[in-house]
Parts: C-alpha cells; structure tokens; sequence
C-alpha cells in the first residue's frame, strides 16, 4: 500500500477515525515513550533568565512546553472552535455587556506536587503576570481589558474588565494565564532557568546543554484532573541543530514524530515518497509572515517608501518560488480563514506594478533607489527565510527603485536588536495567540504592541479595536475589522507577505497526529499515542 498525505481541514475532528499513518510497528524512541522533534532551541541567558515562566514566555516554541505542563481554565477544542473549560468546570459572561467573566473550577484539582488549585491559585497567577510586567511587554498587554480578579471561596473566580471584551475566553486558553502555585513562583519577580511546575496533564524535566535547553521530558501527571485525555505516559521533545538532521533522526527511527520547523524539501519529499513507514499530516495553518518597519527610521519613515514596497512586492512569485503549495500569498493582516478577514492590500494596490510604485515615490519627492536593509532570522521560521529574503531582494532591486541589502542574525541575537528597534526593516512570524481577527491586529497596532512600534493611529486605538471587542458575534465585527485592514494597507507600518499550512510527520505506529496541532499551531503532545491501523 502507498502512503498517502493525509490532508485535513481546519475543522479537523470531522476525521476522527483516520488519525494513524499507515505503517508497521516499529517505533522510533529509544525507551517507552514518544520521541518528537523540534529545531526550537531556546537559551538562558543575561538577557532572558526566565524563558519558561508563564509570566514571561509569549513564542509559539514555548508556549508547545507550556502547554503541556501549566494549566488554563480554558483550552481550544480539537479542531476549530470557542474556548471550552479545561481547569474550570464551566465558564461565561455573567452580563449582557461582556465585562463580567466568571469561572468555577473543577472539585478536586491539584498540582503536581499534590497541592490543592484554588480560585486563590488562579487570581494569584495573573495578577503575577501582570504586575511583573516582563520586558517582552506582551504578557501583560494580551490582559490590557483585564481590570481587576475577585474570588469567591476555592472555587469561584470573577474577572471584571475594564471595557468590553468578546475575545476574553479565548485569552484565558493561552498560557499567559496559565495557573502556577505560589509556593513555586515568587510574587515580584521571575523564575530563572528551565523549571516549570503547574497542574496539566505532564510533569516537566529539562535537560540544558551550556544554557541551552536540548530535551524536554514530559511525564504524565498522577495528579492531572481536567478535560483531557492523555494518551501516553512520556514525552520526549528533542531539539536538533537543522531541520535536515531532525529528518535524518526520522528516517533513522532516533524519533517519533518531526514537527516545526520542516524545509519545504522535506515536505515536499515525504509528500511524494511511496514508503510507507512515515506519514505526512498537513493541516489549514494560520501562521503569518510580514515585513515589520521602524516607521521612526529615516529610510522608511516616509508612508511612500513603505507602500512603494507594497506595490512592488509580487507575494504569488515568492511563495511559488520558495514554499509551493505550503503557503498562500496573504494581503492583509488576518488569514484568508478568520472571520473578519479582507484582502486590504490587493485591494489598494492590486497586481504588482513598478510604474505605480515609481508614481508613489516620485510625487513625494523621494530620490531612487533607496538603499535599504532587511533584517532576517537565521534559526526560528524555518531553513527556507534566507531563500525568501533572497526572493524578496531580488524582486525590490530589479524594481530599479530600491538597492536592497539582507542580513541575517540568529534569533537570540536578532529578536533583542529588533525589539531595541535596531532594525529599519525586518521580517518576523507570527503564530497566534488565539484564533480571532482581533489577534492577528491588536497586538501589532495597539498600545504596547509585540513589535514596539513607534506606529499609533489613534483610530484603530481608541475606537476600532474597542468596537469590535463589544461584539460578541465575530462576524457583527467585520465592519471595524475592515476598516482596521484598509487604514493599515495604506499606512503600512507592516506588510503581510503569506499565510502557511501546518505539518507533522511521524513513524507509522503514532497515532493521534491529526489533533497534535491546534487551530494556534501549538502542539497537544497528549493526544499522541501508538498503535497500528492498515
């Protein structure tokens, strides 16, 4: 039997009964437990003590260790879907305007180390968050509708909101809220290193290499009481150096399962292999990637230099010339997918056209070529970035009306430079935190956004952004949602490039790949088990 790509849609639980890769029962770990690959590599350093503390870590890589250890009083079902109770019992708006939120936890819940979780627990933990305000600035701003949190005995907790916010459940499922316990984590101030302690479904070991975190070993949790079912008892996240060693582990059996980041050779490769001991799974993916601009910057700080890009930039050639069909060309902000979404940059400036750029730079006065810089990261999006900044210098300097130099940095080095605002043009990632429009806007254009942009529109801020949390029903939003996509698309403080599809690649006798990614491409290595189907 050929091994076929299994291919889901984005409401992947219609596929319940076709989770396994074909394939023999030969597995890839070296002990009993589920080996999976990964090129995240993460560091402890002067500059980041604490990559691991909730209150810190907002990056999808380490929010795929969180998960599987801190719980949240909601989770995103399998699928696609409104938030559903996870450490709580139940949850909802307890008032017609949406500033009300309030949860009951299950009886019985505990930490790891035996510990009762209380409503006391929960408050504390976000409140930590808060306070503590790490210099990412993210944490914090992801809980800006967040007024005060109340409790009621052990197990009533109410979130009051200082304005109106829709989107507040699905919060509430990221691990910025996830619950810690006070005799763990100090009040004031960060937990250094690679230590994580909560109430999930697994216990959590690191092993470090020089400050490098190199394997993280998950132990299903006695304790664990929740909404999920936990389908083995070990977990090995294994970080490799190139995703073309994390292939080579694979076909070796060294692993289990391959996961971000794959080449689009790979994927390609095991798309079109006839062997049958390893099984592709592509899913719908909502990770975007974009140009980023430091609109203080001299050499872009003019509106016309930034949409002479827009207009240059052909999305459909660099994503067929470096990607294939593992990503979409993007023309706004918000996946084709999201409720919400507009195609605001096609709209405004259609196909590509070099006359129409050099009309936008030479009303305003602006001598050509302008030299430019774009700003890379060698490590974190995968080994095919320097192709597509290759791509997208080519494009820009055959225009005639940039001269365009790339630069690449690894991500420990790069993503401090960027937040510093070292970088006048730089291209980054962003996988979200929930899946909403407001979560692909908000946190570039809102106060204490992720990039630290020098770009407000007080627009967006003080009335779009605020009317479109008032809507409980997504789709009442797209009005302010549009208008947010067409203020950007002619502001340009960022310019969305492509949208990508999500893989996993695993040894035959894995099942449970087909729900190991969630809907915010982070993974759910609890659904993971072995087993043979034919």
């Amino acid at each position: 039997m050929n091994r076929k790509t299994l291919v889901l849609p984005a409401v992947v639980g219609l596929l319940a009964p076709v989770l396994a890769a074909c394939g023999g029962a030969d597995g890839g770990s070296d002990g009993d437990g589920i080996v999976v690959g990964t090129t995240d590599r993460f560091t402890a350093s002067s500059e980041v003590p604490a990559p691991l503390d909730p209150a810190y870590a907002y990056d999808v890589g380490l929010w795929n260790i969180l998960r599987q250890t801190v719980q949240t009083l909601m989770i995103l079902p399998k699928g696609d879907g409104a938030p559903v109770p996870e450490a709580a019992e139940s949850c909802r708006f307890t008032d017609t305007g949406s500033e009300r939120y309030a949860c009951t936890l299950r009886e019985g819940l505990k930490f790891a180390n035996g510990d009762d979780v209380t409503a006391a627990d929960v408050k504390y933990s976000i409140d930590r968050a808060i306070k503590i305000n790490a210099d990412t600035g993210l944490v914090s701003a992801l809980l800006s509708t967040l007024d005060t949190v109340e409790t009621q005995g052990d197990r009533e907790v109410i979130f009051h909101l200082n304005t109106a916010d829709a989107t507040f459940p699905y919060k509430l499922t990221t691990s910025v809220a996830g619950i810690v316990n006070p005799d763990d984590y100090p009040k004031d101030k960060l937990r250094d290193g690679f230590h994580i302690d909560g109430s999930g479904p697994y216990t959590f070991q690191a092993e470090e290499k020089d400050g490098v975190l190199v394997n993280s070993v998950f132990t299903k949790n006695p304790n664990y009481k929740g909404s999920l079912e936990v389908n083995n008892d070990k977990v090995e996240l294994r970080a490799f150096t190139s995703a073309e060693d994390m292939g080579t582990a694979l076909e070796k059996g060294d692993i289990d399962v391959m996961t971000r980041t794959m080449s689009p050779e790979q994927i390609q490769k095991l798309s079109a292999d006839s062997d049958d001991s390893i099984g592709l799974v592509e899913m719908a993916g909502l990770e975007i990637r974009y140009l980023g601009f430091d609109t203080d910057a001299p050499t872009v700080k003019a509106k016309a230099v930034r949409q002479a890009m827009a207009q240059v930039i052909n999305r459909s050639e660099l994503v067929s010339k470096v990607y294939g069909t593992q990503a979409e060309p993007l023309y706004s902000l918000v996946p084709a997918t999201i409720t919400g979404h507009s195609n605001a940059f096609f709209n405004k400036y259609g196909d590509p056209s070099v006359a129409k750029a050099k009309s936008l730079l030479t009303r305003t006065g602006i001598t050509t070529p302008v030299k430019l810089t774009l700003h890379y990261t060698t490590d974190h999006y995968g080994p095919a970035t320097k192709e597509e900044f290759e791509v997208l210098k080519k494009q820009l300097d055959g225009s005639g009306l940039f001269d365009v130099t790339i630069k690449g940095e690894p991500w420990d080095t790069f993503r401090p430079a960027e937040k510093k605002g070292d970088y006048e043009v730089y291209g980054m990632g962003w996988f979200p935190d929930f899946t909403d429009a407001d979560n692909f806007l908000a946190p570039f254009l809102d106060k204490d956004n992720t990039l630290r942009s020098p770009y407000a529109n007080s627009r967006i801020r003080n009335t779009l952004i605020p009317e479109s949390r008032r809507e409980a029903d997504r789709l009442s939003a797209s009005t302010s949602l549009t208008d947010i996509q067409d203020i950007v698309a002619e502001d340009v403080p960022v310019l969305p490039l492509w949208q990508g599809k999500q893989y996993i690649a695993a040894r035959g006798d894995v099942t449970g790949t087909a729900y190991a990614l969630n809907s915010s491409s982070t993974l759910q290595l609890w659904e993971l088990g072995r087993g043979v189907s034919g």
